[in-house]
């Protein structure tokens, strides 16, 4: 079974914790294939500025859909929310610690930050859940 994930080091520790679950639990073996999406090709700028939707699942879907991978493995937050026809959702894996971490060389927590304080994200997700937290932060994107 061939693979299909990203190359970043988040992407292959998923897919090779989802061969060795299709190792142990099915006697399948799988050959992990890395595909470069448009999200890994811009470094230049932000990406929610980029405003497309799955930047970093749609090389790999038509790879899947052309037939040259049997399964694609996706962090759930970078699926768009329409599948393209001729994919489904087949699996999900259990939810593993999903916390972020703050850091800072001054402050311990979030709480401990004073009124006004900059926190720094690529992700405009995390910015919305910092200030829904601590709506008196300034959340800038990086």
């Amino acid at each position: 079974m061939i693979i299909g994930t990203r190359g970043s080091k988040l992407a292959l520790w998923q897919a090779s914790y989802i061969a060795g679950q299709l190792k142990d639990k099915a006697n399948i073996d799988s050959d992990l294939k890395i595909i470069k999406t448009k999200g890994d090709k811009i470094l230049d700028v932000a990406l929610a500025k980029v405003g497309d939707k799955g930047l970093f699942v749609k090389e790999i879907e038509n790879e899947l859909l052309a037939g040259n991978i049997d399964i694609a493995v996706h962090s759930m937050k970078d699926l768009p929310t329409e599948i393209p026809e001729g994919l489904i959702i087949a699996a999900s894996s259990p939810r593993e610690d999903c916390r972020d971490a703050m850091v800072s060389m001054e402050y311990e927590k979030l709480e401990d930050l004073p009124e006004g304080s900059v926190i720094g994200s690529s992700s405009l997700r995390r910015r919305a859940q910092v200030l829904a937290r601590r709506p008196d932060l300034v959340a800038k994107d990086i």
